[in-house]
């Protein structure tokens, strides 16, 4: 006998009036979406999406106990969810979308999921490092220990002004790369007597298009050649 199909559970709806969105990456819908090709998979991905873009901190990062928590989500899994969330975490780690650092603290090791951007990158790089310690917090058990300068001081000490539209642009792009490198971005900026964001955001792009050479950062008189040359001799004002 065939076993019988159960119909979906209807869906009521989005609601009108404010309605809360999540951004999601481009190259999620051109790259990742096609490539995924088991359901629990592509449902932990999304639910890290989200999740991340709601927490607060310059790294963000979830953990096992984080999905279990959602009691909701986990009956979304199946008829075995644990199991299908250890599959899709390992999934989704092999695949590269999600990034994975252990930490060992007093109750043992645990994992940490980070989405694969370069906040991500830079955040599992420092925990690899040594670079954390305990918070204290039962949400956020561990804290980078190396504070960066707030991006909004970082502009108005190197740049100028804050207007209105400033300030979401400087949110996106901390949102977008990371803190380090955006500082670093605004010192080549000052170096280079080019105090303007338009200039900073080439760096990053570039950073992030074609990598960073981690090993190289001196400041010296090729380095700073490189950002006053080539592609980002169009934001000098001559």
């Amino acid at each position: 006998m065939a076993a019988t199909s159960h119909p979906p559970t209807p869906f009521k709806g989005f609601p009108s009036g404010k309605v809360h969105f999540t951004r999601l990456p481009g190259p999620f819908f051109s790259e990742l979406l096609p490539s995924i090709d088991d359901l629990a998979e592509l449902k932990v991905t999304i639910y890290c999406l989200w999740f991340l873009e709601q927490a607060e901190g310059s790294f963000r990062y979830l953990r096992r106990s984080d999905f279990c928590a959602d009691r909701r989500f986990m009956q979304g899994l199946g008829p075995e969810p644990e199991k299908s969330l250890d599959d899709a975490l390992l999934r989704a780690v092999a695949r590269g979308s999600l990034l994975k650092a252990e930490v060992a603290l007093e109750n043992g090791a645990e994992s940490y999921y980070f989405i694969n951007s370069p906040k991500g990158q830079a955040a599992v790089a420092a925990i690899r490092r040594g670079e954390w310690r305990p918070s204290g917090e039962a949400d956020q058990p561990i804290t980078l220990e190396v504070e960066r300068p707030n991006i909004f001081r970082l502009y108005e000490e190197n740049i100028g002004p804050i207007t209105p539209l400033m300030r979401d642009e400087l949110v996106d792009a901390e949102n977008r790369y990371p803190a380090g490198w955006i500082a670093d971005a605004m010192r080549i900026a000052v170096e280079n007597n080019i105090r303007r964001w338009r200039y900073v955001q080439a760096i990053l792009r570039s950073w992030q298009e074609e990598g960073r050479d981690e090993q190289n950062r001196g400041d010296t008189q090729k380095d700073r050649r490189r950002y006053i040359e080539g592609p980002y001799a169009e934001f000098i004002e001559h």
